[in-house]
């Protein structure tokens, strides 16, 4: 086999498909070993029952057959993408080599590479593998099965065994002491605080066998979900992509799909009476990329000042923090975010108007119009979190501060992730004409644009009305489960826990009548299976009230009532 020659075949090794695992391959029939300098990528593979490779004359003259193999892995059902190891030749000339290439896959097993389960060369390919001879391979693999690195399966081969001593990673430094060469900013608590609001802490300590209640707002219930529909009109995209190929366009100035931001357009003026043209929208990895977008292309670091609810969403904070705002957190009362407490100056104020978060209150009419005049007075740019808006139960719809009056002054994010699911990473921003150019510039610097089959699948469900259909069928089922929650808190913590109005969105919040700290009995309910957050971790200054956020997104009608009962026991 000449190692010069880019266009060397070779015949596929016949093993058939191990059950499990991974299994090295020989490139197939047809297929050409490609160059990468002194390196050859082997790919390819058959099925059995094909006829046993033709021999191929080694370049002796050279001492081993290539300079330096590459052996390709593939996984056992030939779908996922192959992953490389590299083996050294032995010297020329040596009688070790069995030895140099035991030590070398010996240390491949250890180091991990070679991954429990992964399928070795059977020892008649040894030639083309390894170049040597079938015993030679046959000593080397003997000795990783006497260490019980690996182990055979009659009739199948030799595979990696399943359990090895492997070699431990170095401990990963503190928190207080991470590396130096990271940005600050990444390495202080503030921002992993507002990122993991969500996440609780380990539940090594869960005592209950009972079945887990998941009190967290912002959770969907995937069961639900239109999976059946959903997964015919994917179907159908993918075989127009297959049959009608799009043509190839420069990514530039992408800023989602065409027919999802025309759908988007429509669907979001109808139901939340947003005044918008298709060019005012840009499509987001969710709701956080949109966040992170804006931060981007409105914040001079060390000069801007965003304003925020407080409590309020962290991650939102999150986004602005990272990109160098000094960020000023304003109290919210039953009425929304206190306009008179807004600092000036200030250039953007983020704010939950329709459903805040997570004290679940509307933003009355007086503080809409007191918030807009604020914003025209000094120059500064509103956010406007939508993120449940579609789920409105009672009381008069809420128009949102996107308008055309306000096109120049409010940006509109919105998100799939409620109204159908968060796995599909869909968001938006309504966006004025004069940041659209800059936003766009963002968006493509960051990913481009949103993968395209997911664009055309949402926008095909959106424009055959299934998404409108869905949403009402949700509003009945979250009403209930609103109702529910509303009439035990009232009527079994009638001394202990005040509920607040909630005509929006899939929680609601309820305030201690007894102020006291309530993490620990957050913690108590956790060992009882209950995720029931309190109102603490959403505050970013000294918490001012106490109380709990009673999210039913996920927890049906008697899942309510297992953890509403738990917490009057706890109580």
């Amino acid at each position: 086999m000449d190692a010069m020659d880019p266009e060397v075949r070779c015949a596929a090794a016949p093993w058939g498909i191990p059950a499990a695992g991974r299994r090295f391959m020989p490139y197939a029939e047809g297929q050409a070993a490609t160059p990468r300098g002194n390196v050859w990528a082997i790919q390819g593979g058959a099925s059995a029952g094909q006829a046993p490779p033709a021999r191929r004359p080694l370049n002796r003259a050279a001492g081993w057959p290539l300079q330096r193999k590459e052996v390709v892995a593939a996984d056992a059902d030939n779908a996922s993408s192959p992953f490389e190891i590299a083996l050294d030749p032995p010297p020329k000339g040596s009688h070790r080599s069995a030895e140099v290439i035991y030590g070398q896959l010996r240390t491949a097993i250890l180091d991990g590479r070679l991954v429990p389960g992964s399928r070795l060369p059977v020892e008649r390919q040894s030639a083309i593998f390894f170049g040597v001879s079938r015993n030679t391979i046959a000593r080397a693999y003997a000795r990783l099965a006497l260490e019980g690195l690996v182990q055979s399966r009659q009739g199948s081969g030799r595979y990696v065994s399943p359990r090895q001593h492997r070699v431990l990673r170095e401990p990963s430094p503190a928190a207080g002491e991470a590396d130096p060469r990271l940005n600050s900013l990444w390495r202080g608590p503030e921002l992993a605080r507002s990122l993991h609001f969500w996440n609780d802490n380990p539940r090594s300590n869960v005592r209950s066998t009972a079945a887990s209640v998941d009190f967290r707002p912002a959770l969907v219930d995937p069961r639900l979900f239109t999976f059946e529909t959903f997964r015919r009109i994917s179907a159908g995209q993918l075989r127009q992509m297959e049959t009608k190929p799009p043509a190839f366009k420069s990514p530039q100035g992408n800023q989602g799909h065409f027919p999802l931001r025309t759908a988007i357009a429509a669907h979001i003026g109808v139901s939340r009476a947003v005044a918008c043209h298709h060019d005012d929208v840009l499509v987001t990895a969710g709701a956080q990329q949109a966040f992170d977008l804006l931060a981007r292309v409105l914040v001079t670091p060390g000069q801007t000042t965003v304003a925020i609810e407080d409590p309020g969403y962290p991650p939102m904070r999150a986004a602005f923090l990272a990109a160098g705002a000094h960020v000023v957190p304003v109290p919210v009362d039953a009425e929304g975010l206190v306009v008179d407490a807004l600092p000036a100056p200030v250039q953007i104020v983020c704010v939950c108007p329709s459903h805040q978060f997570p004290l679940g209150v509307s933003m009355s009419a007086q503080r809409r119009t007191a918030l807009l005049a604020f914003a025209r007075k000094h120059g500064a740019v509103i956010v406007e979190d939508d993120y449940d808006g579609e789920f409105r139960y009672d009381g008069t719809p809420l128009q949102a501060l996107r308008s055309s009056a306000t096109a120049d002054d409010v940006f509109y994010v919105g998100t799939f992730s409620k109204c159908m699911l968060p796995a599909l990473r869909l968001g938006f921003v309504v966006a004025p004409r004069w940041a659209m150019p800059a936003l766009t510039m963002a968006k493509n610097c960051l990913d481009w644009h949103c993968p395209t089959l997911t664009q055309m699948a949402v926008a095909r469900y959106i424009a055959e009305g299934h998404l409108v259909r869905h949403v009402r069928k949700l509003r009945d089922v979250y009403r209930r489960r609103r109702d529910l929650v509303w009439q035990i808190l009232q009527s079994d913590f009638p001394g202990e826990l005040s509920p607040m109005p909630s005509h929006y969105g899939m929680h609601v919040a309820a305030l201690s009548t007894q102020p006291r700290p309530l993490e620990p009995i957050s913690a108590k309910l956790l060992a009882l299976n209950v995720h029931l957050h309190s109102l603490e971790r959403y505050f970013f200054s000294a918490p001012t009230m106490d109380g709990f956020v009673f999210g039913y997104g996920a927890a049906d009608l008697k899942t309510i009532e297992q953890g509403l009962k738990t917490l009057r026991r706890v109580l």
